[in-house]
């Protein structure tokens, strides 16, 4: 399975960054052999607005079926969705210890947005 973490650098043993849009990087991790790819995500961070859903839109083209991140606002949460993409949140520690707790179980998928929109 590929899952989404949001990450503060390009390295799978970096920390998660908790903001889901505006992360410098998207880390697109396969569970079953650990092999990532880190998308760039810095054209988001100074974006006016939309960021979440760009970043949304991003994860999705990619085939990720879950996005883990610490916030998650409501469009980009509708967006994701939309796309089929679980969503995880809360998510800390390093993005190879987020996803090793995904596939051990232990976080639960999440019913709606933590954090308020922008707008």
């Amino acid at each position: 399975m590929k899952v989404a973490v949001t990450a503060s650098g390009q390295d799978i043993n970096g920390p998660v960054d908790p903001r889901f849009g505006r992360a410098p990087y998207i880390m697109i991790v396969d569970t079953e052999t650990m092999k990532y790819e880190a998308l760039d995500n810095q054209k988001n961070i100074q974006a006016f607005k939309g960021a979440g859903i760009q970043a949304a839109t991003a994860v999705s083209r990619k085939g990720a079926e879950v996005l883990m991140t610490g916030y998650c606002g409501p469009n980009a949460f509708k967006t994701l969705e939309a796309g089929g993409v679980k969503v995880v949140q809360d998510v800390t520690g390093t993005v190879r210890e987020a996803v090793e707790s995904l596939m051990a179980g232990d976080l639960a998928y999440s019913e709606a947005p933590n954090k308020d929109g922008h707008w």
